[in-house]
């Protein structure tokens, strides 16, 4: 079945392509917003399965609502579309556990890959920000991960599930389970929802 989704941007021309695009598509788009504050009554009345909102609008920036969906526990997923590479703005998105960062010159080319990733439950992340905000440096604590460990992260960011990993090698999910504590004890990473597999896809380019 499709998720429900509600967009919001306060440029017409793009709220309108992006409206015509989800319809094309057969995307179930409950709603339409032009500000923030629209955007955040929609959510509340209609609670859809995804919020696609635009970072700048007036009252409410994208990020000011997936705070305040959060503070009620909205089940609603956030999906930021902007045209901003910016570092600090997608430190504080993944903070707020937002599930997908698209930038607008490649939106209608992500889009479709971002809403079905997110509807599994897996951030989506633009590549051309994730390039662009990439740290050319090899994590220093990568050198304390074990070759299964090393494996494991492999496998994590080609979104395969603790079931798949263990069927891939031979070992049971409880087990994929453990090592992935580790690495992430190993490398310090904050214990959040998805962290591990955020982390291994921003550091992707270093598990080769």
């Amino acid at each position: 079945m499709s998720p429900t989704i509600i967009i919001a941007d306060d440029h017409p021309l793009v709220l309108k392509g992006l409206e015509e695009f989800l319809f094309e598509k057969k995307y179930n788009v409950l709603a339409s917003a032009k500000n923030g504050k629209e955007a955040l009554a929609l959510i509340k009345a209609h609670v859809p399965d995804i919020a696609i909102l635009d970072i700048k609008m007036p009252f409410y920036t994208g990020l000011q609502i997936a705070e305040k969906c959060r503070k009620v526990n909205l089940s609603t997923k956030v999906i930021l579309i902007t045209f901003e590479k910016d570092e600090k703005i997608y430190t504080k998105a993944k903070a707020l556990g937002i599930y997908g960062y698209v930038l607008k010159e490649f939106a209608l080319d992500e889009i479709e890959n971002c809403i079905s990733s997110v509807i599994k439950d897996t951030p989506y992340f633009s590549p051309e920000l994730l390039a662009y905000i990439e740290v050319d440096k090899t994590p220093e604590k990568l050198n304390l991960i074990t070759k299964t460990e090393l494996k494991i992260l492999k496998l994590i960011t080609e979104n395969k599930t603790a079931r798949e990993i263990a069927e891939q090698l031979f070992i049971s999910p409880r087990t994929v389970e453990k090592h992935k504590s580790n690495i992430i004890r190993k490398l310090e990473i904050e214990k959040t929802q998805n962290s591990l597999l955020i982390w291994a896809k921003e550091n992707q380019r270093h598990l080769s």
